[in-house]
């Protein structure tokens, strides 16, 4: 079975500092080539010369009659992805150790934004700041900081504030999680109870709750306007996101663009909006902030494409939650999608959202079978298709 890896390259004046690779799905799935294309939308908008965003698609050596998207589709083994070079002196690094420095105390520093008195408000609100996640939006944001200042005025230190949005960005999605798993009934997240099993639902809205508002006071203190107002409209796109994601389109471009909303909502939103505050708090060029911007949403609708994915081609103990989850929460995400053009019975399947007993398992069987009719990637023939409808 042939091997896939995506890589991102964010060169800016030179500096490859936010050089970004082999980012891969949860708890060291490879997501395959579904989602690497999507990022490329970003590089339309890096007309600007200090800024670029390239995708990169790395594959093993096979035959050609290996490389339909089938095969990266049913991949799941890890990848050791590579990285491209611009000149003979560039070294690239492991993004993660390339913002270790500034994410050190991550962690500590969100729990002091937790100052709680409480202890078993306390106990919850900390569940998932164990240090055990993958900090992909921290990192991301400071990776984006450095470049940006690096770029307005050849600046490798980072200000105070840009550090904060790393911290709120990272505090948001977690209390995301905490909701998102009382509503959807989840009893396991990375490998251990959620906090809805433990302690209750009651108990974990609530901690879901302050987690957010610690975070709103975190955001208050940066005293920017217009960054509180960018990553105040990520808190209205995930409350958006959630309800998009209770219904369904019956037309299959309105679906399909009602999945890419519903994604940008509730995972990319996040990412693409912290990437602009950290960018409006280091220079006032517009066009930087919607690079920045572009390249967030980009990377963070990717990411879900690849989560995706991996709940057909992972099993439970690499996701650190159910394999198929989704299915039985009756969501049809892209991969379904994708299937149902090849096989339309799943169009019954998707609208009655696999409630009928034998669903979730034909519908699996579908996903896996399935053959794309796509020259190029899948996701690029989704975001070709689809990308300007959200």
């Amino acid at each position: 079975m042939m091997g896939w890896g995506w890589s991102w390259r964010l060169r800016c004046c030179g500096h490859h500092a936010a050089s970004l690779a082999g980012i891969r799905g949860v708890h060291g799935g490879s997501g395959g080539g579904w989602a690497g294309a999507i990022g490329g939308r970003a590089a339309a908008a890096g007309k600007v010369h200090c800024s670029l965003l390239k995708p990169m698609f790395l594959r093993n050596s096979v035959s050609a009659h290996l490389c339909r998207p089938q095969s990266r589709l049913l991949h799941s083994s890890l990848v050791a992805c590579c990285y491209s070079k611009t000149n003979s002196e560039a070294k690239y690094k492991d993004p993660f150790k390339l913002g270790s420095n500034d994410l050190k105390n991550l962690y500590e520093d969100i729990k002091k934004e937790l100052f709680i008195t409480t202890q078993e408000l306390k106990e919850m609100c900390e569940y998932y700041f164990d240090g055990k996640g993958k900090a992909l939006r921290p990192m991301l944001v400071v990776l984006m900081a450095r470049a940006c200042n690096i770029h307005h005025n050849n600046c490798r230190d980072m200000h105070p504030a840009q550090r904060s949005i790393a911290v709120i960005a990272e505090m948001i999605h977690t209390a995301s999680l905490v909701h998102d798993d009382v509503i959807d009934g989840s009893n396991s997240r990375r490998g251990k109870k959620t906090v809805n099993q433990i302690w209750g639902e009651r108990k974990a809205v609530l901690a879901g709750d302050y987690i957010l508002s610690a975070a709103s006071v975190a955001l208050a203190r940066v005293g920017n306007a217009t960054v509180i107002s960018v990553l105040s409209q990520v808190i209205e796109d995930l409350v958006r996101g959630e309800f998009l994601q209770l219904g369904s389109k019956e037309n299959e471009n309105e679906r399909f663009a009602h999945y890419l909303e519903k994604t940008f909502k509730k995972t990319a939103s996040l990412i693409a909006n912290s990437c602009k505050a950290v960018s409006i708090l280091a220079c006032p060029d517009p066009k930087v902030h919607e690079i920045a911007y572009q390249y967030g949403k980009n990377i963070g609708i990717a990411f879900q494409l690849i989560d995706d994915v991996l709940d057909f081609t992972s099993c439970a103990d690499q996701l650190g939650k159910p394999a198929a989850a989704d299915l039985k929460l009756g969501l049809a995400t892209g991969p379904v999608l994708f299937a149902c053009q090849q096989f339309p019975e799943l169009n019954a399947l998707i609208m009655r959202r696999f409630s009928l007993a034998g669903d979730v398992e034909r519908a699996w069987q579908y996903v896996r079978q399935v053959r794309y009719h796509y020259c190029g990637d899948p996701a690029w023939g989704l975001q070709t298709k689809w990308g300007d409808t959200y």
